[in-house]
């Protein structure tokens, strides 16, 4: 679980936009560019070699 204060100070590495928590899944996904960074043992992990990039169509 993410502490809500803690989301609202992180930001995407990539793009500095605002992220939204993923509960089920476990992840912190970026409103604007897509990727989505793990959360490991409540430690969101944000680092840009280690984040999903969004498919493209």
């Amino acid at each position: 679980m993410i502490h809500p204060e803690l989301l609202n100070i992180l930001a995407c590495p990539v793009c500095k936009s605002d992220l939204r928590y993923d509960q089920p899944e476990e992840k912190l996904t970026c409103l604007a560019c897509g990727r989505r960074y793990p959360i490991r043992e409540d430690i969101p992990i944000m680092l840009e070699e280690e984040a999903e990039t969004p498919k493209k169509d």
